[in-house]
């Protein structure tokens, strides 16, 4: 079994919750997600962010609007909803009790002898 994919696999499973929290900090065009994530050492590729937040555009959890660029095309802002708003809360409340489990778990010493 191959390290890196299950490393990979661990960052897609954190994903969503950390797109969501960006957007939390406020509206943001796909480059400045990218970008966020890129210096958070979470490497993702636009071809795994695209379809991502179309999944979530069409949960309700955003939205998106266009604003012109004086650099170029217009960009596409991503905003959070209510509902996404409301769903991150939840999944921060997963999140928090997750690493409680997963501390808890992964600090415990052996009590069995061997």
């Amino acid at each position: 079994m191959k390290i890196e994919n299950t490393k990979a696999q661990m960052r897609k499973g954190v994903l969503e919750f950390c797109i969501l929290s960006i957007l939390n900090n406020g509206d943001a065009y796909t480059s400045e997600i990218l970008k966020t994530l890129k210096e958070a050492e979470m490497i993702v590729v636009e071809g795994t962010i695209y379809p991502l937040l179309t999944r979530l555009k069409n949960a309700g959890l955003l939205t998106y609007r266009w604003e012109e660029s004086t650099s170029g095309p217009p960009r596409k802002y991503y905003v959070l909803t209510e509902n996404g708003g409301m769903f991150l809360k939840e999944l921060s409340k997963t999140w928090n009790n997750l690493i409680n489990s997963v501390s808890q778990v992964t600090s415990k010493k052996s009590t069995t002898n061997e």
